[in-house]
């Protein structure tokens, strides 16, 4: 499971239909309807929000918005209603280290991304991370 900090505009067509399969998964695990995935490091940072369904509910209206924006179909009405949510901090080290990741994910993926990629200057987190200094986060497997 990969619940990715980086903002889901980053991702290519697989990556993105994948982060919302994945996050559904993850919904359902904080939703207490499955019995895989319980102790998955990536919901850690879900577990510590005081409210860690409708984190992951923002989590996926953010992804749904990218996936809208470029004229896919996702089933809105697997996610909560929209809602404002506090922010889940992310190191800026964990923003690098997932970069680095997925670069490596499409440079035989698609090429034309990662060019894209290769040009990012300044990283931007999904919006619902707010991003603050620091090494790889405890959770990430390294």
């Amino acid at each position: 499971m990969r619940l990715w900090s980086l903002h889901p505009g980053y991702l290519d067509a697989r990556g993105l239909v994948a982060l919302w399969r994945e996050g559904l998964l993850a919904q359902k695990v904080l939703q207490h309807q499955t019995k895989g995935y319980k102790n998955h490091p990536q919901l850690d940072r879900f577990n510590a929000h005081l409210q860690p369904t409708v984190a992951i509910d923002c989590y996926l209206w953010y992804v749904y918005e990218e996936a809208v924006r470029r004229g896919y179909h996702f089933d809105v009405g697997k996610i909560g209603p929209q809602q404002r949510c506090s922010k889940i901090p992310v190191t800026d080290g964990q923003l690098k280290h997932e970069l680095n990741h997925l670069k490596t994910k499409l440079r035989l993926r698609d090429p034309a991304r990662y060019k894209k990629l290769l040009a990012v200057k300044r990283l931007r987190a999904h919006p619902l991370f707010k991003e603050a200094k620091g090494v790889i986060e405890s959770w990430e497997r390294k």
